[in-house]
């Protein structure tokens, strides 16, 4: 049964869910790799469930580690998709989406991580030969187990604008699209290796922080800049982890206690709303309401305040955490997912949603998928655009 609550309104609302690939978490799936006619198969399943459900986009990742899951002649082709990076597909992934999700009315915003080399199990020694990596190694550092473009240089802000430069001429998208991997999340008793180069070339800066924040800074706006150059209106997004800053710390920041975007990953989101240097901001909000360190209520208020005409504030939700017994009460009771969107509908500012993982949307779990059908979502509007 479908919760009951008010219908949403029929302006231009985002309504999204985040199509994964890195670990093949939403496609292709891992029976799949490699086998491209059930590979479409399987994305035009998924987008007539979508479109069942009336979402109007889609944030398709095609790049989770300095690879391709489209035809680059900068990065090789990913192992998520292929088997083995740098092992050609017999067909353009993401241009079969655009061509798929907008004959159903979707927005395709194409999902782009900035340094991450490896993850998800992928290892430096798996890299194609054709990797930038093995071309300029001096572009990357370790931290932890994983490999990354070193933040601080220019040389990585301007390899990351080619391929969005790429992205951006050559497919018929709505967005260029970012997540939380900025500089990596903190690796316990390991400091992030940039202090020579710190130390080197400091820009005026007296300390680290200030100076990564800066790289990152640097960064945001060369992608704006060249986005604009090309396709004025291809919109530039990003989803950072939930919490700006905790009061705490800064007057400005939310009434929480947790990592922090402007400390830890050190990407200062409300400077770039600010700048105009993005065009919506979709902040993880991965907590129930009520929860102490973080409560929903309190972030999802916090956040819509920073909404502006340059910048929309959507919220990104999380269905994965519901019905898991190891989550909060909140999750296992009712639906925790349907009392956030009525929350939403109540705090001017909150124009969209994007659901993550979208295997898990389309479990309907606790019916959230009966609910946005038949209350939330009951007909298709249009997604924002600028």
């Amino acid at each position: 049964m479908a919760c009951a609550c008010l219908s949403f309104a029929s302006e231009p609302y985002f309504r999204a869910t985040w199509v994964s690939t890195v670990a093949n978490i939403d496609f292709p799936t891992k029976a799949a790799i490699g086998n491209y006619e059930q590979q479409k198969a399987d994305m035009i399943a998924m987008l007539d469930e979508f479109q069942k459900m009336n979402l109007n986009a889609i944030v398709f990742q095609v790049r989770p580690t300095a690879d391709a899951l489209y035809a680059s002649e900068l990065e090789p082709w990913s192992h998520w998709l292929t088997g083995k990076q740098g092992e050609a597909a017999t067909y353009d992934p993401l241009e079969f989406v655009c061509k798929e999700a907008h004959k159903r009315g979707i927005d395709v915003h194409v999902w782009i991580n900035p340094y991450r080399v490896t993850g998800g199990g992928s290892k430096i020694e798996s890299l194609a030969p054709n990797h930038i990596y093995h071309k300029h190694p001096e572009w990357f550092l370790k931290y932890g187990t994983q490999w990354y473009f070193a933040p601080h240089l220019q040389e990585t802000r301007d390899f990351l604008c080619k391929v969005v430069a790429d992205l951006v001429t050559r497919y018929d998208i709505e967005a260029i699209h970012m997540d939380d991997y900025f500089y990596p999340y903190p690796v316990a008793g390991e400091e992030f290796p940039d202090a020579e180069a710190f130390a080197a070339d400091p820009r005026g800066f007296d300390n680290v922080g200030d100076w990564r924040r800066d790289n990152v800074n640097l960064a945001i706006e060369q992608v704006h800049n060249t986005i604009m150059s090309i396709k004025p209106h291809v919109q530039f997004g990003i989803s950072p982890f939930g919490i700006w800053r905790n009061k705490a710390n800064d007057p400005r920041g939310s009434e929480t206690n947790g990592l922090q975007n402007y400390d830890q990953l050190y990407a200062d989101i409300l400077l770039w709303m600010e700048k105009g240097w993005i065009d919506y901001v979709i902040p993880q909000l991965y907590w129930e309401i009520g929860k102490k360190v973080a409560d929903y209520k309190t972030l999802a208020y916090w956040w819509a305040q920073h909404a502006t005409e340059k910048c929309r504030v959507y919220i990104g939700m999380a269905p994965y955490h519901m019905g898991n017994p190891k989550m909060a009460a909140a999750w296992n009771e009712g639906n925790e997912i349907c009392r956030q969107l009525r929350l939403n509908r109540s705090i001017p500012g909150i124009t969209g949603e994007c659901y993550f993982p979208s295997n898990v949307l389309l479990k309907n779990h606790h019916n959230l998928v009966d609910s946005l059908q038949q209350v939330f979502y009951p007909t298709y509007v249009s997604a924002p655009r600028k």
